[in-house]
C-alpha cells in the first residue's frame, strides 16, 4: 500500500453523505487489532486487494492516512488511532442494538457475555450466574477469561458487556466506568506444611528463598507486589514462574514449595492450600464492575448486574468488610 499524502488543514470531513460504509468501520478496526494487511484480510475472509481498496477509500474520505507501513506491518498514525477509538464505539453500539432488539422481541431469552480473571471468578461471578439461571433459563452467559487489558480493549469494542473483578486506578476515566462490589484482601498462600508456614510471621524477605509463580508483568497486581518487595528493599525472586492460570498456580504450590499471592476467597475451601502468615497490606482488594462509560446495558445484561449485586450484598454480609469507597473514588482498572 502506497504512501499518501494528506493535507494536514483537513477541514471536517463529511462522514454522514453515503460514502462511509459500516464495512470501512469493520476493516478499519480489523486492521488496528491485525497490524498487517494481510492478517486482517484472512480474519475477515477477504482478499488483500479488497481490503487495501478499503483503506484507500477511506482515507480518501476523512482526507488523512490513519495508517503507516513499517518493516513489521503497519501501524495506526495519530489520525488512524483516533478513528479506530471512534470506529470500535460506532460498533459496539451497532452490536449492542441487535442483541437488545432480539431481547426486545423474545424477552426469556437474551445473551450476556462477561470477562472475568482472577479475582472474583470463584464465588461471585458463578453465584450470579446460577441467581441468573433460576428465573431465565434460557439466557446464555458467555464467559471470557484473559488478562485485563485484552478484557478492556474487547468491553471498549463492544465484545463485552462487562467485566467482573479486581479494581485498581484508571489510566483512562473518560471511557470506563467502575463499581466496588466488596473488598477481597491478596494474601500470600502455599501448600499445606510449607516450612514458612512453620514461623511464627516471616518478613518478606525471608520468603526470597523459595520460588515463586507471580501475576504477568503487564498486570496492576505484579506491579503492586513488585512495589511490595521494592518498600522491603528486595527485588522479586529470580526463581519465580509468571503466570495468570490459577490451576497452573495451584499444581505449582501443591507440588512444590512455591508461593502466590491471591485473592483469600479463591483458596478458601482448598485444603491443600494455606494462607502465609506474612501481611502483604499494600495490595489492592477492591472487586466490582468495569462498564463502558455512556453504554446503555441491554435488558439481559441489567438483569445480571442485579444479580452480581445481590450476591455480592450476601459475600459482603458473610465476612468483615472494609468501608466501600463511593463509585466516584472507585475510578480503577481491572488487574
Amino acid at each position: 500500500m502506497p504512501e499518501q499524502a494528506y493535507p494536514v488543514d483537513m477541514g471536517h470531513p463529511e462522514l454522514l453523505n453515503g460514502r462511509l460504509k459500516i464495512r470501512h468501520l469493520v476493516y478499519v478496526d480489523t486492521l488496528a487489532a491485525a497490524g498487517s494487511v494481510v492478517r486482517a484480510a484472512e480474519r475477515l475472509h477477504i482478499t488483500q486487494p479488497v481490503m487495501t481498496r478499503a483503506l484507500r477509500e477511506l482515507e480518501e474520505i476523512v482526507g488523512v492516512q490513519l495508517f503507516a507501513r513499517g518493516a513489521r506491518g503497519i501501524s495506526p498514525t495519530p489520525y488512524g488511532t483516533a478513528f479506530v477509538d471512534h470506529a470500535r464505539t460506532v460498533l459496539a453500539e451497532l452490536r449492542l442494538t441487535a442483541s437488545h432488539l432480539a431481547e426486545l422481541a423474545d424477552a426469556t431469552t437474551g445473551t450476556v457475555t462477561v470477562g472475568t480473571y482472577l479475582f472474583g471468578s470463584n464465588r461471585l461471578l458463578p453465584m450470579a450466574i446460577e441467581r441468573l439461571k433460576r428465573s431465565r433459563p434460557r439466557v446464555t452467559v458467555v464467559v471470557r477469561e484473559s488478562n485485563p487489558e485484552v478484557l478492556v480493549t474487547e468491553l471498549l469494542a463492544g465484545g463485552l458487556d462487562l467485566i467482573v473483578g479486581r479494581l485498581t486506578p484508571l489510566d483512562d476515566s473518560s471511557r470506563l466506568e467502575q463499581r466496588v462490589l466488596y473488598q477481597e484482601p491478596v494474601r500470600l498462600v502455599a501448600r499445606k506444611g510449607h516450612p514458612a508456614a512453620r514461623e511464627p510471621v516471616p518478613p518478606l524477605s525471608a520468603l526470597t528463598s523459595y520460588p515463586w509463580v507471580v501475576p504477568v508483568a503487564e498486570t496492576a497486581l505484579r506491579r503492586e507486589l513488585e512495589a511490595a518487595f521494592l518498600r522491603e528493599g528486595i527485588r522479586l525472586p529470580a526463581d519465580r514462574v509468571e503466570c495468570m492460570s490459577y490451576l497452573t498456580t495451584r499444581h505449582l504450590m501443591v507440588h512444590s514449595d512455591a508461593i502466590a499471592a491471591l485473592p483469600e476467597m479463591i483458596t478458601a475451601d482448598d485444603e491443600q492450600i494455606a494462607l502465609l502468615p506474612t501481611p502483604v497490606p499494600s495490595l489492592g482488594s477492591a472487586v466490582g464492575l468495569t462498564e463502558a462509560q455512556g453504554r446503555s446495558q441491554g435488558p439481559t445484561a441489567a438483569l445480571f448486574v442485579e444479580c452480581l449485586d445481590a450476591v455480592a450484598a450476601g459475600i459482603r454480609d458473610s465476612a468483615p468488610q472494609p468501608p466501600l469507597l463511593p463509585s466516584s473514588d472507585a475510578a480503577a482498572r481491572p488487574s
